[in-house]
Parts: C-alpha cells; sequence; structure tokens
C-alpha cells in the first residue's frame, strides 16, 4: 500500500487454494493449519447393536469357554447364562485348536523397554488429560481401569473408558476383577471389539471398593487366583496381556518375588511393578530395591517399575541396571506432565505459569471436544479439571528451588510465586482452583461445590481381625 493510505484487508486463501499451500505459506497467511479429521477422530466407540446384546447376555465367548474349561474353571453364577440365547455371529470351529487356542507368535508383538509409560490413573487419567501427555513425549498411554463385570453388562460409563484417541500411537486399556471366568471374558471381548494394543489386568488397586470384592490389590493375597486370571485370559487375546501388581498386600509380607519366575510362563508379556504393599497406599517410598530384585528374578520377562518418579536423574538411577526395562509414570505426570519431556532431554525444565495456563486451554479444548460443549460438557470438563488441579498445584518452579531434584516426597511450605497467576497456580485452596476453572470455563452454577475424589496419602493399619486370611493361596 501506498504511504497514507490502508492496507488491504489479508486475502483468505480459497479452500481448494489452501490444499496447495505448504505449511509456511500457511503461516505466512496466519491461517489455521488444516488438521486431517482421523487426528480428531477417537476410536474404541460401543456399538448399540453388541451393547443391547450383553444386556440379554447374547454375546457368546468360545474361546474364554474352551481356555475356562481347559483350566477347569467354573463361571460365577451371575455368568454362568452368558452366551445362551441368540448365537453370536463370531464363532468358532471347535475342531481347530489352532483358532481357539493362539499361540504367542500369532498375537502382536510390542516393545515396552525404554519406553515413557504414562500410568492408567482412575478419574485423573481421562482421554483430553492423556491427550496432553502425548504432546509432552509420552510413548505409551493407557485407559483408565475398568471393571471387568461392568464392561460384559455393558454399562455405556465403563465403556467410555476403554476409548481412544488417534494420537495415542501405542495404547493400552486395563481391566479389573477378581475371577478369572469374569476378567478372561472381558478380555476376550475388548480384544474382538475394540482397537488396543495390549490388555493389562490391574492387581495392584488399593480402594477399598474393589479390594472387598476380590479384585485389585487382593488379588496379592492368593497367587494361585493370579495364575488363573493370566493362563485363561492370555490364549484368548490377539493383543499383549500384561499384569500390574505391588509388593504384596501387607507391610512386611512382600510376597511378588516369590512367583515372578513364573509369570512369563503363565502367558504374560510384562509385569509393570509398584514398589509399595496395599497397606502403604501412597505413603512411605516406593522400593525400587525390591523392584530391581524382582526383574532380575524375572528373566526375560519386562518388568515395569512404579512409585515415586518425579525427575529424569530419579529415572536414570532406575534404568541404569539393566534389570527394570522402563518406569511407569503416575502422579508425577498429574504434577508436572511435561515430566516425560524432562526425561527425554535430560534436563529440568522451568515451565512459566502462562505456559501452565495455557496448557489448561488446551485441556478445556480438547475435554469439550470429548464431553460436548453444552453446560453440561462444561461442567463435566470443569470436574475434571478441578480433579487435575488437586495434583497440579504441587508443583514447585524449578527457578524457586533452592535445591534440584525436588523428589515427590517433598512437601514445601507456601510461598509467593514470581507472578501473581504463579501464586494462584500453586494455592491449595479449592476456592482458589474454582477461580482458576473460571477463568477459563466462565462462573460455575449456584451452590456449586467440590471435593476431590483421591486421597493419595491415606494410610490404614489392618487390625489383627482384618488380618486373618485363611485362604492365604486361595
Amino acid at each position: 500500500a501506498r504511504r497514507g493510505q490502508a492496507s488491504p484487508p489479508p486475502t483468505v486463501a480459497a479452500a481448494p487454494e489452501l490444499e496447495k499451500l505448504d505449511r509456511d505459506a500457511l503461516l505466512a497467511l496466519r491461517l489455521p493449519i488444516p488438521v486431517p479429521e482421523a487426528l480428531n477422530a477417537e476410536l474404541n466407540v460401543l456399538d448399540k447393536d453388541l451393547q443391547a446384546k450383553l444386556r440379554r447376555r447374547q454375546v457368546a465367548f468360545p474361546r474364554s469357554d474352551e481356555a475356562l474349561s481347559r483350566m477347569g474353571v467354573k463361571s460365577s453364577k451371575h455368568y454362568a447364562r452368558l452366551g445362551e440365547g441368540k448365537k453370536s455371529n463370531f464363532q468358532v470351529e471347535r475342531g481347530d485348536n489352532e483358532v481357539a487356542r493362539r499361540t504367542p507368535r500369532e498375537r502382536k508383538e510390542v516393545d515396552f523397554r525404554n519406553k515413557l509409560y504414562l500410568s492408567p490413573l482412575t478419574t485423573v487419567g481421562n482421554l483430553p488429560y492423556r491427550r496432553i501427555c502425548k504432546t509432552f513425549g509420552a510413548d505409551i498411554t493407557c485407559g483408565e481401569m475398568a471393571l471387568a463385570t461392568n464392561i460384559l453388562q455393558g454399562q455405556a460409563s465403563e465403556w467410555a473408558l476403554l476409548k481412544r484417541h488417534a494420537s495415542e500411537d501405542f495404547f493400552g486399556v486395563q481391566i479389573a476383577g477378581g475371577y478369572a471366568d469374569s476378567v478372561t471374558r472381558a478380555a476376550e471381548l475388548i480384544s474382538r471389539e475394540m482397537d488396543v494394543d495390549f490388555i493389562d489386568v490391574n492387581m495392584g488397586c488399593p480402594i477399598d471398593l474393589l479390594c472387598n470384592k476380590g479384585g485389585g490389590a487382593a488379588l496379592m493375597k492368593k497367587p494361585n487366583r493370579i495364575k488363573a486370571i493370566a493362563q485363561c485370559a492370555s490364549p484368548v487375546i490377539d493383543v499383549p496381556l500384561t499384569l500390574k501388581m505391588r509388593k504384596g498386600y501387607y507391610d512386611g509380607k512382600d510376597i511378588c518375588h516369590e512367583f515372578v519366575q513364573e509369570i512369563s510362563g503363565w502367558g504374560a508379556q510384562a509385569l509393570t511393578l509398584h514398589g509399595r504393599t496395599r497397606e502403604q497406599r501412597y505413603t512411605k517410598c516406593a522400593d525400587w530395591d525390591y523392584i530391581e530384585r524382582c526383574a532380575k528374578l524375572a528373566g526375560d520377562l519386562p518388568v515395569i517399575g512404579n512409585g515415586d518418579i518425579f525427575n529424569f536423574e530419579e529415572y536414570n538411577a532406575h534404568v541404569a541396571g539393566g534389570n527394570v526395562s522402563t518406569v511407569m509414570i503416575g502422579r508425577a505426570a498429574l504434577i508436572k506432565p511435561w515430566i516425560f519431556q524432562e526425561i527425554k532431554e535430560q534436563r529440568h525444565i522451568d515451565i512459566s505459569a502462562t505456559e501452565r495456563l495455557d496448557m489448561l486451554k488446551v485441556f478445556c479444548s480438547n475435554a469439550m471436544e470429548h464431553w460436548g460443549s453444552d453446560s453440561k460438557g462444561v461442567e463435566t470438563t470443569r470436574r475434571y479439571m478441578l480433579e487435575w488441579l488437586s495434583f497440579l498445584h504441587r508443583y514447585v518452579p524449578v527457578g524457586l528451588l533452592e535445591v534440584l531434584p525436588q523428589s515427590l516426597g517433598m512437601r514445601p511450605p507456601a510461598y509467593y510465586g514470581r507472578t501473581d497467576l504463579e501464586t494462584l497456580l500453586a494455592s491449595s485452596k479449592v476456592d482458589d482452583w474454582i477461580k482458576i476453572s473460571e477463568m477459563l470455563l466462565g462462573p460455575t452454577p449456584a451452590n456449586f461445590s467440590f471435593v476431590p475424589k483421591h486421597r493419595s496419602y491415606s494410610y490404614k493399619v489392618l487390625s489383627v481381625d482384618e488380618r486373618g486370611d485363611k485362604a492365604e493361596n486361595g
């Protein structure tokens, strides 16, 4: 434009022209780069017809029936009639053992070694959050723990936990249950209907609701049941089976080392070991010496260590021996999701308050794409973001630390940040978390309240009566 004349408005290329422009040309025009629809897609959506059949118990489980029969496992009363009624379109020729009984060579092979693994985190490990972790360098992601019984009943809320975003290129699902029949059938169903790279069975969750039903960490009291679950579930799926467990159930009674050498023979292709007992929950430090000991005993079975990894120095120390294949990162990824980038770049990253707020903006965008942008979707996004803030506020900026590296067990006193926003993000008050959510999602509804679900520091010493377990090896 000539001097004194207004510049003409920037031209916007027509849709056909956009396809011909490269990245630099698009940036010059200040236009958003087109993203293929596949990158925004969510996979593993529950089919309505399948859901109806599950509710009517019209889905057959031929591989599971054969595996359970071969192992002499009886179906529980609740699942005794599964598969009866109308026949499923999926059938297996009984005379062909190679069809009904998959061999390890026919399964999809995956390599867990030296890959950074984001822990399956109940509530906070949702799909929008996992997308954030992928941008920071997480190699392996896993869906939130889903109950096998609810999967078999066709509960939509449970199947939603199996959803996978297209950006999750190495993705597994985690199921939990206390009995071989339900876990085996759920594993077969997921392998048949869903797009996953592996199926993990949770044997370490410490919550009472699951343990009281014989699942989660309660399985650590019954190694024979662990064996039955692995031996029944492994042959019926076309992807690797992995197990996640703790050292043991009671303090001072570590038992994983007693059978870790046998796990590979049961059909599992990897073991994740959390260096605490169920009784400890998340208190005290994770016992990495014990994890190293079990990794040596495991032989060729990849052992993934879990517990208290908070910086790249700790990661280096725990994988340096060569016995531990890699690490699973849980709470540290909630406090600072960029830990994956720190490990890969081998440096401490000082994330500013503005960058963290931008990260929360991206989370809100991901979440409303996932849960919807209507009033219900916005409030669902708000609650999940508040759950995340109950961990995220514990981050202390590198520039304010007197000593590096910071460990997960360090509890710094209240402090003033370098900016008002940094101080706000460091607040442990729920009211301040709600204020942050209002900055991004608008005012909260009337009479809104929030109480975090997770109590990651709880510690319960069991009574003598609770410790009693007549079926120690049931």
